[in-house]
């Protein structure tokens, strides 16, 4: 699968990092996820089944414990979005619409950049990186490769914290109003471990010979970079769109929300970047 990374600097430091959303690409994962639990029992059993793994060329090299721990993780994500838009659509001034606007206001706590992370599925196998045409190929290669590096660090120690805080709260359930902090370190839980799988998916891209922007071919060994699992392409519209709302080093709202509409990207996480990466 492409993806296509947007790339640019939007104050000072903050540098924005988003995927552009492809109407064109469909998650090819979702078809796969099981719906019910007897679904999910029926998937781990066939994958924990060696003779079923030989004969099927496709999970033959496919670790079974990995496999089966990541049909566990979307099938639990599944049912959370399920619920949370059963939220979404209670009538307004009811208990459940107010948990959701409680779960609002803590969404929007979450950094931009572990959102970023997080759109890095294993799936990706390709990325374009698209950034202004001012800035050096070199420095935008090693901001990529300092986001991740820096996700893979983080997450995977927030990661831990979630999972220790789990059976805490878990003992809230005794009560009988809804365990919100349960459901908040799940849903941490999980979006810790997505995030470090993007991060490891997207060092693992952009540190395999990358290509120039000029397109050169030099070889990495007997690779040639025409054969790079990810491509820098400067764009020329981008550095216009962001020239437009420079204010002393400091994009303005408008022209971020003229980059999000020309790329495709989700202005939301990406005025984040103005006060937090």
């Amino acid at each position: 699968m492409r993806a296509r990374l947007i790339v640019f600097p939007v104050k000072g430091r903050n540098w924005c990092f988003s995927r552009s959303t492809d109407p064109l690409v469909s998650d090819s994962g979702s078809g796969n996820t099981p719906s019910t639990l007897k679904d999910l029992w029926k998937k781990i059993s066939f994958n924990s089944n060696p003779n079923a793994n030989s004969s099927s060329n496709a999970n033959a090299n496919v670790n079974p414990f990995a496999a089966n721990a990541e049909l566990v993780v979307d099938f639990v994500s599944n049912k959370m979005n399920k619920a949370w838009i059963s939220l979404e659509k209670a009538p307004e001034g009811t208990f459940k619409r107010k948990i959701h606007g409680v779960g609002l206001k803590l969404l929007a706590r979450v950094k931009p950049s572990e959102i970023f992370l997080k759109s890095i599925t294993n799936e990706v196998s390709h990325v374009e990186v698209t950034y202004p045409s001012s800035l050096n190929a070199r420095l935008v290669r090693r901001r990529l490769r300092h986001i991740a590096s820096r996700g893979s660090i983080i997450h995977k120690k927030y990661l831990y914290g979630s999972v220790t805080l789990l059976p805490l709260t878990s003992a809230f359930m005794v009560l009988p109003l809804p365990n919100i902090p349960f459901f908040w370190c799940l849903f941490r839980t999980y979006s810790h471990w997505r995030a470090l799988q993007g991060s490891e998916k997207l060092l693992q891209l952009v540190s395999d010979s990358p290509k120039t922007p000029d397109g050169n071919g030099v070889e990495h060994g007997t690779k040639k970079l025409l054969n790079s699992p990810w491509v820098l392409q400067p764009s020329k519209e981008l550095e216009e769109l962001l020239h437009q709302g420079d204010e002393h080093d400091d994009l303005n709202k408008q022209a971020i929300l003229k980059v999000c509409k020309a790329f495709d990207l989700n202005s939301n996480d990406v005025l984040k970047y103005r006060v937090t990466v």
